[in-house]
């Protein structure tokens, strides 16, 4: 007998994109949103602070996916980033070939960001 949600698998590739006015990134699948991270730009910085992926979509590697192309995005922009999101520095540490992009998180930028976000 299985416990807990059964997992499926879309239909169709996962397609992250970036809602600039929301200051986030979100996947969707099959044209619904599954999840999304959410970040704060500061000067040159893209200040990463929360991803989340619905429970329905969870063990799917959505996050990984989201993650990855929310950060090709911040090279490609030519800014910097900074992981205050677990899963963000979590993803990091796991892929060296971001490290010439990532900045410390450091009590300056959590002050910021605790400002930035009230």
């Amino acid at each position: 007998m299985l416990k807990g949600p059964i997992m499926t698998k879309p239909t169709a590739d996962p397609v992250v994109e970036h809602a600039d006015g929301r200051n986030r990134y979100e996947i969707l699948v099959d044209g619904v949103l599954a999840g999304f991270t959410e970040y704060r730009d500061r000067e040159q910085q893209r200040v990463f602070f929360h991803t989340e992926i619905d429970d329905a979509h969870a063990g799917q590697g959505l996050a990984s996916v989201l993650v990855r192309q929310a950060l090709t995005d911040v090279r490609d922009a030519g800014k910097r980033v900074v992981p205050v999101c677990p899963y963000v520095a979590k993803y990091l540490s796991g892929h060296p070939d971001f490290t010439d992009i990532t900045d410390p998180v450091t009590p300056e930028i959590r002050h910021w960001l605790r400002d930035a976000l009230r």
